[in-house]
């Protein structure tokens, strides 16, 4: 049993720490310091990061959650090694700063978007290969 004790607190503080770097991301994207082609992963991943709406809904069974469990975090993962360290740490600073002061995550519009643009295209593509 005591390995289960800790599983749930653990879990709480990596996924605090997922928003955290995801919040990272969202000031690096604003930084000049950052070199633009992170810059633009960055923007990306906070695009999907902050969206209300999943790329891959979470009702698809298994599929639902992959985007959140591995997708996500992977692309976090990548994005955080290609910033400067110096860079990392004051948007990190800012994150739990934000974290603390505001206590919730910002809603990224131009996630949706990301989103939406992503499903119109699936769409039209399944149509196109339907109408043959």
């Amino acid at each position: 049993m005591g390995s289960w004790s800790t599983l749930g607190p653990a879990l709480r503080g990596w996924a605090r720490r997922l928003k955290r770097d995801g919040m990272t991301l969202w000031f690096a994207c604003r930084m000049p310091a950052t070199p633009w082609a992170v810059k633009a992963l960055c923007a990306l991943v906070v695009a999907y990061a902050l969206s209300p709406i999943d790329l891959v809904p979470d009702v698809i069974p298994v599929l639902g959650y992959v985007d959140d469990v591995l997708l996500l975090p992977g692309l976090i993962w990548l994005a955080l090694k290609l910033l400067p360290p110096t860079v990392r740490e004051a948007c990190r600073a800012q994150a739990e700063d934000w974290m603390a002061r505001q206590g919730r995550r910002p809603v990224s519009r131009a996630g949706v978007l990301l989103v939406v643009a992503v499903w119109v295209a699936v769409a039209w593509a399944a149509w196109r290969w339907w109408r043959g």
